[in-house]
């Protein structure tokens, strides 16, 4: 009887989210749901169109990702980074579609999209029996190219709460029907419980969490606020890392998944030379495809004493976008 009612429950659990401020949340997700019973090479068109839609209607995204272009690439012309900026946005249109395949798709429709290297590392890692940290970062396919791991290996991981009390529902769910487990960013006690018990657990650190928890340590010739975490809990648990990355490729072909080596003498027990040493593993991935990396974050909000913001601030932003000044 208690079988049937969770079922029951999981089946209509979206009634609990049918008030008015959720409708446009179920009808984006609903019009995603029906393009992932589209092909796999429409979907990424439509994506790609999407993102230039959105480069238009997300004006402050735009200044965020121009900002970081700037900042990384300054001996690019004008007219390149405008590309560039293009590029980025029609890679972050794709991802909505990606995301609806990791909820919706099944493993027979995504296995064909698949090509995996180097999952020995993997293995030969989860061998040592201490668990291993699948370190990752912020690229636009980061979401299908965990669900495409799940179909190879069995992991857990490390993910951000969302704001949005649906999407955080929906992502969850989708993500614990293929993962092991989910784990909020700040249950740092499961997270090397779960590292003990010799499991692989996806981490990817690349954001901007001012200092508490960080130091500086340069990224893409930047000084950014880069978390000490992957080097304590490496520390603690006596984890491997083990660099794992997605790409998109070209022409509708897939996703290549990459699973590097385990990092060797790590961590040295320096906190910057162990962030700085994070950044360069992440930074030599990003110089492969920068136009598929998430520029739409503001990586480099926290600065150094003494320098300015670099990022206008939302609200200010949209009022001086609201009176045209």
């Amino acid at each position: 009887m208690s079988s049937e009612k969770n079922k029951q429950s999981d089946i209509f659990w979206f009634k609990n989210y049918l008030h008015p401020r959720y409708w446009l949340v179920l009808f984006s997700l609903s019009l995603l749901w029906l393009v992932s019973k589209l092909p796999y090479a429409m979907q990424m068109h439509i994506g790609s169109a999407l993102g230039r839609l959105l480069y238009y209607i997300m004006p402050w995204n735009r200044t965020v990702i121009e900002t970081n272009t700037d900042l990384i690439f300054p001996e690019w012309s004008a007219e390149k980074k405008r590309r560039f900026v293009k590029q980025n946005f029609r890679s972050l249109g794709k991802t909505f579609f990606e995301t609806s395949l990791c909820w919706w798709g099944s493993d027979k429709q995504l296995a064909p999209l698949c090509h995996i290297d180097g999952l020995e590392n993997l293995h030969n890692a989860l061998d040592k029996g201490k668990g291993v940290i699948l370190l990752s970062a912020h690229f636009t396919c980061l979401e299908i190219g965990g669900r495409l791991l799940t179909m190879h290996q069995p992991y857990c991981a490390i993910y951000k709460s969302s704001k949005n009390p649906l999407y955080e529902r929906m992502l969850k769910r989708s993500r614990e029907l293929h993962i092991t487990r989910a784990i909020k960013r700040e249950d740092i006690r499961s997270f090397l419980k779960i590292l003990k018990e010799n499991n692989a657990v996806w981490y990817a650190p690349d954001r901007d969490f001012g200092l508490s928890y960080s130091v500086f340590a340069p990224f893409m010739g930047v000084m950014a606020a880069t978390l000490t975490a992957p080097a304590r809990i490496a520390k603690m648990s006596g984890s491997l890392v083990v660099p794992f990355f997605t790409q998109r490729l070209d022409n509708n072909k897939g996703y290549k998944l990459t699973i590097l080596p385990a990092l060797e003498n790590y961590p040295v027990g320096d906190e910057v030379q162990d962030a700085m040493r994070i950044n360069e593993v992440i930074e030599t991935q990003v110089k492969k495809v920068p136009e598929q990396y998430l520029w739409a974050h503001t990586r480099f909000k926290t600065r150094p004493e003494g320098e300015p913001p670099i990022y206008p601030e939302r609200k200010r932003f949209r009022k001086k976008k609201r009176t045209g000044s």
